[in-house]
């Protein structure tokens, strides 16, 4: 047998990598999980890729999401439109201030909650929730690990102040001249009128690289989709317009929560594809609610519905479910293991069990399945880490995705994005993440969910019916 020179193997390993990886110093990164007419999709605990983590310096398993925002950021020539809940990644707003200072029009809406720089705040003044954010940003701030934040650590690791600071416009959800809407819950970045950058992750630390002085999380388990379409762009900056107003200092003009009007989906084409947007909340009268049009797409499924979800808390979507797989449908749900077991969580009634409230009432309009499915459950993750996903794949062709949880305060209360991707290559992605949290995910009436349910029994032996 003809042997190969010592150099082709590698040559041959380069030519197979090249279409899809780049390499940083010694090390290989991958590219996109998927990138189809213009469609590229990033998942931060994805095993095929690798970064180096800003928290350990160490290569860790994982899409850079952050880097994906960067690069989006770099390329922006005439604006950056960016709504996001929370924004608490230093990098990120130098990238924002930098292309301010170019002369690019950069303008922010945050959630008020999140607003106020956290270096201008006092520990004591907060409450516990608050508290623990600030010291955990505070931890972040301590770049030399030295258990002291210097004020030049503080000043370069608050993220809002750097865009304060420099007279980066920002908006909050008060700019109705109200207290705040439900949610400021968006996610989205829009570049030049020309590319959107959305998905189910805020920009920070927990949200995307893991918590600081947990060497072992990886951040919530989270996913970006990057889209070059003008169209799309278009869709994202009129409701970006709608936020905004005429900005800060200006009059309350602008428009959160149900003060926007709401509105129906919009499809698009995209190459060999179709994309489908909504922007929420609606009023709960009104068919073009996220909810009622998440149903809409799943009743379109014929074979398999795989569901990555953070919040799952809908009746109507559970009905939708359980009619769909007694056609025969496949149905498989993993839901974040602190959500899962709420008494108002629908993976209770896809299991086929019922947990009362702590007034040991039944949820109203309940209806768990006879019997219960043992394809649902939750997915084991580093400590500290949550599944944050909302996202469906539907007949390993459409993916239901954006920021939006698949709750009543999603489609009524909060500022969200529902984005819904048909385009096969695209949902290979979103089922291979799937397929990744299933491997070891823990099903069924696990032994946890049991002790629970012996717990209520004993505690609430006879429970008031409200159906």
């Amino acid at each position: 047998m003809k042997r190969l020179p010592v150099a082709a193997p590698l040559l041959l390993l380069l030519a197979s990598c090249a279409a899809d990886s780049r390499f940083v110093g010694q090390q290989q990164v991958a590219g996109p999980a998927a990138a189809a007419d213009g469609i590229s999709v990033y998942f931060n605990q994805r095993r095929q890729a690798r970064y180096p983590s800003p928290l350990t310096g160490t290569m860790r398993q994982g899409d850079d999401l952050e880097q994906v925002v960067l690069d989006a950021v770099a390329g922006a020539r005439r604006s950056i439109s960016l709504a996001v809940q929370e924004l608490t990644l230093p990098r990120i707003a130098q990238a924002l201030v930098e292309r301010h200072r170019a002369g690019v029009q950069v303008r922010v809406v945050l959630e008020n909650s999140y607003s106020t720089p956290w270096s201008r705040q006092h520990p004591s003044e907060l409450d516990d929730h608050a508290r623990r954010r600030w010291q955990r940003l505070h931890d972040l701030a301590d770049r030399d690990r030295d258990g002291a934040v210097t004020q030049a650590e503080r000043r370069a690791g608050d993220a809002v102040a750097l865009l304060l600071n420099d007279g980066v416009p920002l908006v909050d959800d008060t700019a109705d001249g109200s207290a705040g809407s439900g949610l400021m819950h968006h996610k989205f970045l829009v570049v030049d009128g020309r590319e959107v950058v959305t998905g189910s992750a805020n920009f920070t630390s927990s949200g995307v690289h893991g918590d600081a002085g947990a060497p072992k999380s990886r951040g919530n388990a989270n996913h970006v989709v990057r889209i070059h379409s003008t169209a799309l762009a278009g869709l994202f900056e009129e409701e970006f317009a709608r936020l905004w107003g005429d900005g800060p200092g200006g009059l309350e003009d602008g428009r959160f929560g149900l003060g926007k009007g709401g509105g129906g989906s919009v499809g698009l084409r995209q190459g060999e594809g179709r994309l489908e947007v909504l922007f929420s909340p609606h009023s709960r009268g009104d068919d073009n609610n996220g909810l009622a049009f998440i149903e809409r797409v799943l009743a379109t499924a014929r074979e398999q519905v795989d569901m990555a979800l953070f919040v799952f808390s809908d009746q109507g979507i559970a009905n939708r479910l359980e009619t769909l797989a007694r056609r025969g449908v496949t149905i498989r749900l993993l839901v974040d293991p602190g959500f899962a077991t709420r008494n108002y969580s629908e993976l209770l009634d896809l299991a086929g069990v019922v947990r009362p409230d702590r007034r040991c009432r039944i949820e109203a309009g309940n209806k768990p399945w006879p019997p219960g499915l043992a394809e649902v459950g939750i997915p084991r993750l580093a400590r500290g880490d949550k599944l944050h996903h909302k996202f469906a794949v539907v007949d390993n062709a459409t993916v239901i995705t954006g920021s939006f949880n698949w709750s009543p305060s999603a489609a009524h209360q909060n500022d969200e994005t529902l984005l819904v991707i048909h385009h096969p290559k695209v949902a290979d992605a979103f089922r291979r993440e799937f397929g990744r949290l299933w491997q070891n995910a823990e099903l069924g009436v696990t032994p946890r969910l049991e002790r629970l349910l012996e717990r209520d029994r004993l505690r609430c032996p006879e429970t008031v019916n409200l159906s």
